[in-house]
This record gives C-alpha cells, sequence and structure tokens, in this order.
C-alpha cells in the first residue's frame, strides 16, 4: 500500500465486488493464503466462497451503505475500519435496510489477510421472528 487512501479504496472496491457478486475480483483483493474472515456468532471462513455459501441461507442479497472510513498503520500491517449500515432483501423475499455494521480489515502487502464484521442481523432477525439457522 502507498498511502492510507490505498488501502480504504482497496477495501471499499473489495465490498462493491462482494456486493455484486463478482467473486473473481474480490479474490485479488484477497491474501491468497492464510485468508481469516470472522462474522458475528465466531463464524469463520478462510476463503469467499464459503462466505457466499453461508449468507445465502440469510439473504436474497445483501449490500452496504458506507458512512465513515479510517485506516491506521500497525507495524506491517494496515488496518481499514468501514461502518455504515446494510440493506438488502432476506432470503424470503422481504426488504430490510437500516441495520448496522462495522468491518475491521488487515492487509498486509496490499492484500486483506483478516476481515472481522460485527453487525446487528440477529437481533433485526429476532425481532421480526426469523430466526434461520445458516
Amino acid at each position: 500500500m502507498n498511502t492510507l487512501d490505498d488501502a480504504v479504496e482497496l477495501v471499499v472496491a473489495y465490498l462493491k465486488a462482494m456486493e455484486n457478486r463478482d467473486l473473481a475480483t474480490a479474490q485479488g483483493f484477497v491474501a491468497e493464503t492464510g485468508l481469516e474472515l470472522v462474522f458475528p456468532g465466531d463464524r469463520r471462513f478462510s476463503s469467499i466462497d464459503e462466505i457466499r455459501s453461508n449468507s445465502a441461507g440469510r439473504y436474497g442479497f445483501v449490500g452496504k451503505t458506507i458512512t465513515e472510513t479510517d485506516a491506521w498503520q500497525n507495524g506491517e500491517t494496515t488496518r481499514v475500519m468501514v461502518q455504515g449500515t446494510l440493506h438488502g432483501e432476506w432470503r424470503d423475499g422481504e426488504s430490510f435496510e437500516g441495520i448496522r455494521f462495522v468491518d475491521l480489515f488487515d492487509l498486509t502487502a496490499g492484500k486483506i489477510r483478516r476481515q472481522q464484521v460485527w453487525n446487528d442481523t440477529a437481533e433485526r432477525l429476532i425481532a421480526l421472528g426469523k430466526e434461520w439457522q445458516t
């Protein structure tokens, strides 16, 4: 990474590729080995395909409205935080919006090595009586 702004741009491009289900492009942004993707409920994945498969049981589609980004250097690792809200459609066809999220990325050598995800999806599902198992 040349600058912290470059790191933010890379992460946002990755998120857009994931939102557009352009998995080949998204794959180009992540480390080839040692990828760690951690989602709420301590669901851990090591590939983009695993995320896609897991999300298919929950969403028809999901997108992110980004409201804030921040980046900083931590030794050899660049950290990028992205926050905002989720919007999309549950697997039963009902739409949703306004679900808060925070994603924290670790980048090494210009590639995403780790993504930690926090969001309020479970709380929304419980409130709607849609506690799907995935």
